[in-house]
């Protein structure tokens, strides 16, 4: 609880609720957001310390009780109690980590198969329904934006956001090659296989954050979804890709409803794409610009996923493990993120 200055964070939500009572507060449209969505988060954080700290005055009153009368359905209670509030309060400090600019934000997550076709492919689809999963598991809503299906099994990529507050600061753990070693169920032979896929993670830009595009710099074009059909086609509108021709950087939308809402989804997709790449440009070493994104390939894993002959899960930049592989593509990998985040937090 240390880690966490409630005298400030209070003193910070007064002042900024001083701020919303000035009569010019409204007159700036994109400072008033980032002011009211910076209240929510304080509330939020200030709220949940509060409880913890009533729920561990309640814990220490029990555990002096029990010592002093000392009784078996008491005890049993008590160590229940310290169970549930020591899970919430190892919640809570990994939540006072993530203090990145845009940590608070939502995230949009693209997944591409590496080389290998079907296996990769299949590959892909798995890691999506990883995060699908551990999504729901946190309460996190997952929005698809763009979805191409793969020749005979999997997908070729897709991108999606995921909302909620912290998505980025969490998930941005998972941004690199991932690699798969399983006995494939695509061979007939029944031989082991070694599949990669990448996974991009951007923070979803807000409309507080500027972002200067110059519209003669885009090339947009609109074309009908492809694919085998299903709910990953949208038949009624056409989809959007955006091309920032001075860099080349493409992004696409064919899940909303209008041609309109696939452009503003695009767009703020390309936003997010052109502020990662500046924030890299700003980097002084080439290995820090370079970050993560490598080849889609052996050696450049940040995780490796064994089902045979082992099974393990290890996350190669912390070290990291589980062996219950199932468990973590049901979405359980809370221990790879506290792990991520604790390690780049010291």
């Amino acid at each position: 609880m240390s880690l966490f200055d409630i005298i400030n964070k209070q003193k910070e939500l007064e002042n900024l609720e001083k701020q919303t009572l000035e009569q010019d507060f409204w007159n700036d449209s994109k400072t008033s957001t980032k002011i009211l969505n910076n209240i929510k988060i304080l509330k939020e954080k200030v709220s949940t310390y509060i409880k913890l700290k009533n729920e561990l005055d309640n814990l220490y009153e029990m555990i002096d009780l029990v010592i002093s009368e000392y009784d078996d359905e008491l005890a049993k209670e008590t160590l229940s109690a310290e169970n549930k509030v020591s899970k919430q309060l190892e919640k809570f400090e990994l939540a006072t980590l993530l203090s990145g600019k845009y940590d608070s934000n939502n995230a949009i997550i693209t997944i591409h198969p590496g080389a290998g076709g079907t296996e990769s492919q299949d590959w892909a689809e798995m890691l999506y329904r990883m995060y699908s999963r551990w999504a729901n598991k946190n309460n996190y809503i997952v929005k698809e934006i763009d979805y191409l299906e793969g020749d005979e099994a999997g997908l070729k990529s897709v991108t999606f956001e995921l909302i909620g507050n912290n998505a980025y600061g969490y998930i941005k753990s998972e941004k690199g090659v991932h690699r798969l070693v399983r006995i494939s169920p695509f061979d007939s032979g029944g031989r082991r296989h070694t599949s990669f896929a990448s996974v991009e993670v951007l923070p979803e830009i807000t409309d507080d954050i500027e972002i200067d595009i110059n519209p003669d710099d885009l090339r947009i074009d609109t074309y009908r979804a492809s694919g085998a059909g299903g709910q990953h086609i949208n038949k009624t509108s056409s989809a959007v890709r955006i091309t920032h021709i001075p860099t080349n950087i493409v992004a696409q939308c064919q899940s909303e409803r209008s041609q309109i809402q696939n452009r503003e989804t695009a767009m703020k997709m390309l936003k997010s794409k052109l502020l990662d790449l500046k924030e890299k440009e700003q980097k002084e070493k080439i290995e820090d610009l370079k970050g993560v994104q490598m080849d889609i390939a052996w050696g450049s894993q940040i995780r490796s996923y064994v089902f045979c002959p082992y099974t393990l899960v290890k996350d190669h930049r912390t070290n990291y493990e589980v062996g219950n592989v199932q468990a973590v593509m049901d979405g359980d990998i809370d221990g790879f993120i506290d792990a991520y985040l604790k390690q780049n937090n010291k």
